[in-house]
Formats: C-alpha cells, structure tokens, sequence
C-alpha cells in the first residue's frame, strides 16, 4: 500500500546569501502491507512529522520515492495530490482540527462536499458514519461542546467518511487521558480487523505503538530498526 525508497529532505532557513540547510530525514525506505499497522516512533525532531507530511503531500520531497497504492505520488504537483488524497487518504491528528464553527455532522460532511457528493447521499452517509462512532446523538453539537473523545471521534469520522484504504494519524492519543486512550487505541484495532483499513501512526507513546503490525524507529533522521511487534 506504501512504499518509500531512499526517502531524504532538508529544509532551508535564511535569506538568499546566508542559508542554513537542516537535514530532517536521511535515505529512509520501508514498506507498509496493505491492512497493517505500521508505527514510526522517535524523539522530538526525529524527522516524525516531516514523514507524515511527506507520504501526505503536503511537502515535496527532494530526494526518493513515494508509492501510494501502486501510484507513484512523489511525482505528482499539488493539484493532482490533492486529487489523489481526497479518494485515497484519510487523516487522524493530535489537535482534531475540527472547524469550531461547524457542527459535528457538518464537519464528518465535509469530505463528500468536496468529493461532489449529492445532498441526499450526504446526509444518509453522514449519518451512518456518526452511528458507526458512536455518536449520531451528537450530531448538532459543536466540537466546543464535546469531550476530547468524542471530538477525537469525530476526526475518525470523518477520515473514514471517504472510506479510505489508508489512515495517516499523527499522535492520535496525544490529547486524550488514559482511558479515552485505550478507547480509541481499540477502535482503531477494530476498524483495522473490520474494514481492513491500514494505518501508519506517528506516535511517541508506547502504549499507541505496541497496537501496530510492526515499529519503526527514527532518530536524528535515519531508520535505525524495524521490529515486529
């Protein structure tokens, strides 16, 4: 389902004249099998983050390769990754980024309204995904007026809305006590075994990534070991 070959970035801070390259990450290549759970652990500035971006795209690589279910993505502009992951890619994050202005059912929405999804449809798959999580009774609620696990919940809601073959989350326990952790880490298993969805998490905690198929670790940029778990 992924593949990443000889995978390496930097960015560039400074003016024109007295830049400073910072290399992020380092000849990295792995694989993910489709229906695995895939964990990439590591420090604080392992180069964590900058993967995630990468196999999303919003970041171009400057060297390697991207290959999204038989796709080379690495190759694609913006416009047309951006094609790509509306019908191929769902996201999870740390932070929810729930619109705070919409309504739990509004932002679950969202994806079909840009897929061009008719407003009937709409609606009765919306619906469906909010029972799916729990949370049909929610649905006019604001994320202000949800507890973190449920805000949490409708992320993956609306991650799965365009049911995905792939999820990409980023911390996706990072907000959430111990309890709603466990719920979550869970569903994610479920979801996993259920729909045969495969995830690639980005995670420092041990618990989120002992869930997963197989670990990577990064650390100063480099894959240093991939076990499986």
């Amino acid at each position: 389902m992924i593949r990443i070959k000889n995978l390496s970035h930097d960015f560039v801070i400074g003016k024109k004249g007295s830049q400073t390259i910072i290399p992020v990450l380092r000849n990295i290549s792995f694989t993910v099998e489709k229906g695995e759970i895939v964990t990439i652990v590591g420090r604080s500035g392992s180069g964590k983050s900058t993967l995630l971006n990468l196999v999303s795209g919003f970041i171009h690589p400057k060297e390697g390769e991207i290959w999204i279910s038989g796709e080379k993505v690495s190759d694609l502009n913006e416009t047309k990754f951006a094609d790509f992951r509306i019908n191929n890619l769902g996201f999870i994050f740390q932070s929810f980024q729930l619109i705070p202005s919409m309504t739990a059912f509004q932002n679950v929405e969202l994806p079909l309204i840009l897929k061009g999804i008719n407003e009937k449809e709409r609606k009765v798959q919306t619906e469906q995904m909010l029972q799916k999580v729990g949370l049909l009774e929610y649905q006019d609620h604001y994320p202000g007026e949800l507890s973190g696990g449920q805000q949490q919940r409708v992320s993956i809601a609306r991650a799965l809305i365009i049911k995905p073959p792939i999820i990409l989350a980023d911390e996706p326990t990072g907000s959430l006590d111990s309890e709603t952790e466990e719920e979550l880490l869970k569903f994610i298993k479920e979801l996993n075994t259920d729909l045969g969805i495969t995830f690639l998490i980005i995670t420092h905690d041990d618990k989120v990534a002992e869930i997963g198929n197989r670990k990577i670790e990064l650390k100063d940029g480099r894959l240093v070991e991939e076990v499986l778990v």
